[in-house]
């Protein structure tokens, strides 16, 4: 639910939607939620300073019921 509740969220904010994969993995800490985006949109999802990567994190956490919750922005360049 988490996951695709953050990939409605990123896909509503770049500019190609169909390129937005979200992947969960339970890790020792908690879930891991991953996000790749096109790399034309990579600054859009993390935003100036961070802003928006830090407000997508704060509304998964606010969903998150389970636990603690970690969302990375993966840069598809370096993988």
């Amino acid at each position: 639910m988490l996951a695709d509740a953050l990939e409605h969220l990123v896909r509503g904010i770049v500019d190609n939607p169909d390129d937005v994969q979200v992947t969960a993995r339970t890790q020792r800490r908690g879930d891991l939620l991953e996000v790749r985006v096109h790399p034309d949109d990579l600054g859009r999802v993390i935003g100036r300073g961070g802003r928006t990567a830090k407000a997508l994190r704060t509304v998964v956490g606010a969903l998150a019921t389970d636990g603690a919750v970690r969302v990375d922005v993966v840069d598809v360049d370096r993988r």
